[in-house]
This record gives structure tokens, C-alpha cells and sequence, in this order.
């Protein structure tokens, strides 16, 4: 009898439990640098995205342009090995488990979200510097400025329940990719699960520290407003400020909530009433 090529329910959550048994358990620079890698991935997710998707009028047709590009960012995560702040949020299941500690799982996130930061924000400036935001006759730009305008003003509890349902997203994603034992299996779990989340309009913390800063770098370059023609009164809310209190607060949490919740369901399910 062959033996299958994917895993269980039961098994994805004995497997989740042992990689985050094992990602707490590398040293800081390991999990920094392996955090850098997924934040220039889903960069790049972002970046093909975006170029795809940016003189597309019709908004249905220009979340489903994105929806098929983004997920290439997962896929180098996942497939080359790389930390990510949204996935890293299963390492609940390890901490539910006790076979490690709260203390270990809040460390790990926190390294893991500021190497994320490194890599997505060194590859926003690379693009804001790169002339690509000509593109399309400054369209691009207007592009870029639009949609960092609509992430930084986003209200909290908006962008905080956006925020959970990415992670949601993300994490079930994330399981299924477990569940193959192939590449192609592990490629098509990973493409509809962040199709989805991209056509869904949710909000990901690591996508957005490419997508605010992208922004707010290409906004310094005069002629790429003048180009644009984004007004300025919207130009002057895409700030630093504004991106960490509107958005990255409310969506960082949000994610943590929405990986939990999946993790702690999962352990609950396979691991503590099935015993």
C-alpha cells in the first residue's frame, strides 16, 4: 500500500506543535536573518502585486489581479524557509502544549516582527528609488499613495478585526501547507488561502510594512508627486506616525488574535478533547 502524501488533521497538529518546539529553540540571529528573508518575500509579493494590479480601474477585477500575484511571497516563505510574524503566531499550539513557554512564544514573534520590518522596509525603498513609480505616467505612484492613504487612516477597530481575519487567513494557509509533503501540494495549499486573503481586503501587518513605506519614501521625491497628482492634504496623513498608531498597532495585534485563535483551536480539538 503507498503511503499517503499528506498529512491529517490530527498529525498537521502534532507537526505544528514540534516546529514551534524548534523555532524557539534557535539562537537570535538565525531567527533574525531567517525574519529578514520573509519580510523582503513578501515584499517582493507586494511589489509584483501592486505593478499588476495598478492601472486596473475596476476595483473587483484589480483585488483578483492581486489576489493571483501576492501569494508568491507565501510560497518563497514557505518553500525556501523563512520566519514570518503571521505564521510564527502557531507556535501557540507549542505554548498550549507546554512544550514551550509564553515567555519563548512572545520572544520568538517579537524578533521575528522586527527582522520582518528590516526586509520589508529595505525593499520598499529599494522600489521608492527605482523609478518604477513613473510607471504608467505616474499612475504607479497614485497608486502607491492611494492605498498606503486608505491603510493609515483606517479606524482602530477596523483595522484591528481586518487584522484577525488575515490571520485567519494566513494560519489555515499555513496548516494546509504543513499537510503536503510535496511542493506542488504545499504551492497550490499556499495560493487559494492567500488568494483568498488578498481579495478580501484584510489587513497583514508584514505586507503593510512594505506598502506604508513604500509610500511614504516615494512621497519625499517631488516629481513623483507632481506626476501622481494625489492630492496633499492625503499625502501629508501617510506618515510614520500615522502608519504605527492607525495601523500597525491595531493590525499587529489583530493578527496575534487571529493566530491564536486558530492555534488554540486546533490544540483544543486534536490534543485536548480527543484524549
Amino acid at each position: 500500500m503507498a503511503a499517503k502524501n499528506y498529512l491529517t488533521p490530527p498529525e498537521i497538529t502534532d507537526y505544528t506543535i514540534d516546529a514551534g518546539v524548534s523555532k524557539v529553540n534557535r539562537n537570535f540571529m538565525t531567527i533574525l536573518f531567517m525574519a529578514i528573508l520573509a519580510g523582503i518575500y513578501i515584499a517582493l509579493g507586494g511589489i509584483a502585486s501592486s505593478t499588476a494590479a495598478h492601472s486596473v480601474d475596476d476595483y473587483g477585477l484589480a483585488k483578483l489581479i492581486t489576489g493571483a500575484v501576492f501569494p508568491v511571497g507565501l510560497m518563497l516563505v514557505v518553500i525556501n524557509g523563512a520566519d514570518l510574524f503571521t505564521g510564527n503566531c502557531l507556535i501557540i499550539m507549542s505554548t498550549c502544549d507546554k512544550k514551550t513557554n509564553i515567555f519563548q512564544f512572545f520572544g520568538n514573534i517579537a524578533i521575528v516582527f522586527f527582522g520582518n520590518f528590516i526586509g520589508a522596509v529595505f525593499m520598499a525603498w529599494l522600489q521608492a528609488n527605482s523609478g518604477l513609480f513613473r510607471m504608467s505616467d505616474g499612475g504607479f505612484a497614485y497608486y502607491v499613495f492611494k492605498t498606503a492613504y486608505n491603510k493609515v487612516t483606517l479606524p482602530f477597530d477596523e483595522a484591528l478585526i481586518l487584522g484577525i481575519i488575515c490571520n485567519i487567513f494566513v494560519c489555515a494557509g499555513i496548516l494546509m501547507t504543513y499537510a503536503a509533503k510535496d511542493i506542488a501540494g504545499k504551492a497550490l495549499a499556499e495560493f487559494f488561502s492567500i488568494f483568498a486573503f488578498a481579495i478580501s481586503g484584510s489587513e497583514h501587518i508584514v505586507a503593510n510594512m512594505y506598502y506604508v513605506p513604500a509610500a511614504i519614501f516615494a512621497k519625499s521625491n517631488p516629481d513623483l508627486i507632481e506626476l501622481s497628482g494625489y492630492a496633499s492634504e492625503k499625502l501629508s496623513e501617510i506618515t510614520w506616525g500615522n502608519f504605527f498608531i492607525h495601523n500597525a498597532i491595531p493590525v499587529t495585534i489583530g493578527n496575534i488574535l487571529g493566530g491564536v485563535l486558530i492555534g488554540t483551536m486546533y490544540y483544543l480539538i486534536y490534543k485536548k478533547f480527543t484524549r
